[in-house]
């Protein structure tokens, strides 16, 4: 059995002060994520989201995943709030 391969289409993606954030849409499971990657401190995280909050969520990254319970970076940096 061949395993599934999950590819994923970058949509947008941001880079400010060493960290980026990606939105990713992926067409065979149809998930909407956002992955946020600190490189100062060689960390991230990434979270599922629906399609509907995507846009929002991508500007918002902190937030979203804060409601959510998910642990974020050790500083959540004001220069993505823009």
């Amino acid at each position: 059995m061949a395993a599934a391969i999950d590819r994923r289409r970058e949509l947008a993606h941001r880079a400010s002060n060493g960290i980026e954030v990606s939105l990713f849409w992926s067409k065979p499971t149809n998930r909407v994520t956002v992955e946020v990657f600190d490189d100062r401190f060689d960390e991230g995280f990434e979270f599922e989201v629906d399609g509907s909050d995507a846009l929002d969520a991508f500007h918002h990254p902190f937030a979203y995943a804060a409601a959510r319970g998910i642990p974020v970076l050790a500083e959540a940096p004001e220069a993505l709030a823009a």
